[in-house]
């Protein structure tokens, strides 16, 4: 029991210190000598990024971001490894603690951004074949209305369902890992709240508008 609690805290630990790297405000800090949630939505992310100064500081920002879910996935589960635990994934516990990282950043006064790329790395991680799915629907979707919160809202709405589904058919269980994709979905959904609130009255931001904030 010691030897698990001590790889999750582990798994806990590196995640969110790997999470906390909110490279928005990294990028924005390092090339513009500024801070992102000074601007614009004021949100700590890529498209906050792209809207404020423009795709190549939104491409170091989003591989960033993205990365980091991805790796403390795979360090978390090479700490289980290393500590010869099996007991269960621990990168579910090491991809919750990222996002949690990325929304509360400890090194950035815990105002972070909404944590979908970061959720897409932990995806990618966890599941390559629902990371795919979601991406099915996300990117057409973007490409069609150009909202970038209708596709990431969406993506995070049928996260759960994919998860349940990909698992039944590659005949795996699927409850411990659908809860999982639950809570990170509802996660991002708040997070979104005030877009959602946008997207009813017909007022949110699509790109190519002239629109600021």
């Amino acid at each position: 029991m010691e030897k698990i609690l001590l790889g999750v805290a582990l798994c806990l630990l590196e995640g969110y210190l790997l999470g906390s790297l909110s490279f928005s405000i990294i990028v924005s800090r390092v090339f513009k000598g500024d801070d992102i949630r000074n601007h614009g939505s004021k949100n700590a992310g890529m498209t906050n990024i792209l809207r404020t100064y423009g795709k190549k500081y939104a491409l170091l920002c989003g591989v960033g971001d993205f990365s980091k879910g991805l790796l403390a996935v795979l360090l978390g589960r090479l700490v289980f490894q290393l500590l010869g635990l099996t007991v269960f994934d621990a990168g579910y516990t090491a991809g919750m603690a990222a996002l949690m990282g990325h929304l509360f950043p400890l090194y950035f006064g815990f105002r972070g951004g909404k944590g979908v790329l970061t959720g897409l790395g932990v995806m990618v991680a966890l599941s390559p074949v629902t990371f795919v799915c979601v991406l099915a629907v996300a990117l057409p979707l973007l490409y069609f209305t150009r909202i970038v919160s209708l596709a990431s809202i969406t993506g995070a709405a049928l996260y759960p369902f994919f998860t349940v589904i990909v698992h039944r058919l590659q005949g795996r269980p699927a409850l411990l890992d659908g809860i999982f994709a639950a809570i990170c979905a509802v996660i991002i959904l708040y997070m979104h709240r005030a877009n959602i609130q946008r997207l009813r009255n017909g007022t949110e931001y699509r790109f190519g508008q002239k629109k600021e904030g």
